[in-house]
């Protein structure tokens, strides 16, 4: 008998009613056509907080008794956990504390505390904080915990997504969901089961793979390390989740980090929406492992959108970079006047679009008349680049692609 029934998951969206945003299921006619499946996203990042974590946390808030919301609840976590936490509870009026360790992004805590909650920095990692929130807000002062994934409540909670997908949408035969601790890939295993033929598939990231390492009994597949998709970086998986995969065995897929960048550029520069790293992967489960979804009606959940500005920036620069539509170019040429304005003109002619010029008369290996010029430039795609480079050489430059 698993912690988390089918009837729980129905109970949760009763309950829920009226106070989530039941966020649109769209077809992506672009993402369909370049991934060979019909593809429909589930719009999470539409939530108040950016975010499908209400879902569990209010669940959880909902179901506490009278006492428990006058002791107050308290959560471990510096993401987007935290914010549902905060956002729900002070809707309830019910005392929410969060406790977060002391290297916590400034713009985290505020964020946290403008939603209502207090915020106590404690310890250099969340395993630290953990074990103070359990001893001092839990043990001593009887506050009810709201855990991020490790919860029956919070399991139920997130498979709603699931219903309203799938009532949404009936013809839907798989459902895509990143997976971190393991509370969004349970509550939806478990609310997929009244629809026959309906796969669930949760895709981690390759350094973070800590579902697959739980079921094999290998922990060192976690490598670890710098992740974009920091909502799934999670080295153990939770206990209850698990739990729930060994009994219902839904496929488990890996992305790496350059697939979860190319989604989310993909996702901005076609859908026109912001989807933080793990919110993208379900996405990039497709373009990383077309195979597995050819033919089929996927949909995928954008969980969540709450992405720094300046990494995602840096995100869509680094693509543009991939795709050969922002270049450098090495360029020598004599060092007299004119010469860079022939260039220019060369560069224009072929239809490129110059964003930035560095001239070096000082470089090693040219000629003391000679002077590099940098040239970093827009340009359509990789044969139009190539393009450019011979309309140069053509017009007597030496021209060099610096990749």
């Amino acid at each position: 008998m698993l912690s988390v029934s089918f009837d729980s998951v129905v109970a949760a969206r009763e309950r829920l009613r009226g106070q989530i945003n039941p966020t649109p299921l769209t077809r992506s006619r672009v993402l369909s056509e370049m991934t060979q499946a019909n593809v429909w996203l589930k719009f999470e990042n539409f939530q108040f907080t950016a975010s499908f974590k209400e879902r569990g946390a209010l669940n959880k808030l909902l179901s506490l008794d009278t006492a428990q919301r006058q002791a107050g609840v308290v959560a471990v976590s510096a993401g987007n956990h935290a914010q549902g936490v905060a956002y729900h509870a002070t809707r309830l009026g019910i005392r929410s504390l969060i406790v977060m360790p002391g290297g916590t992004p400034f713009v985290k805590v505020r964020n946290t505390q403008k939603l209502g909650a207090e915020v106590i920095l404690w310890g250099d990692s969340l395993a630290e904080a953990a074990s103070h929130m359990e001893e001092e807000y839990v043990g001593r002062r009887g506050m009810t915990l709201v855990h991020p994934y490790d919860d029956p409540q919070v399991i139920a909670g997130q498979g709603t997504v699931a219903l309203e997908m799938l009532e949404s949408e009936p013809g839907l035969d798989m459902l895509v969901v990143p997976v971190g601790g393991g509370g969004l890939i349970g509550g939806v295993a478990v609310a997929a089961q009244a629809s026959p033929g309906v796969r669930v598939v949760g895709v981690e990231s390759a350094r973070y793979p800590c579902a697959q390492a739980a079921l094999s009994g290998d922990p060192s597949m976690v490598s670890g390390g710098q992740t974009i998709a920091e909502g799934i970086a999670v080295r153990t998986v939770g206990r209850l989740p698990l739990e729930i995969l060994r009994a219902l065995k839904p496929m488990l897929l890996s992305v790496d980090e350059a697939g979860i960048e190319r989604a989310i550029a993909l996702l901005a520069s076609i859908e026109k929406v912001i989807v933080e790293g793990a919110g993208a992967a379900g996405l990039a489960a497709l373009l990383s492992h077309g195979t597995a979804f050819a033919g089929r009606n996927v949909g995928i959940v954008l969980t969540g959108g709450n992405i720094d500005t300046r990494l995602l920036a840096s995100v869509l620069m680094r693509q543009l970079v991939q795709e050969s539509r922002l270049v450098a170019l090495s360029i020598e040429v004599e060092d007299r006047p004119g010469f860079l304005s022939r260039v220019a003109g060369c560069i224009g002619e072929s239809g490129g679009n110059i964003v930035q010029v560095g001239h070096d008369r000082l470089q090693g290996g040219i000629h003391a008349k000679s002077a590099s010029l940098e040239v970093q430039l827009e340009a359509q795609d990789e044969g139009h680049v190539e393009r450019i480079v011979r309309d140069l050489e053509s017009a007597g430059f030496r021209a060099l692609l610096l990749r």
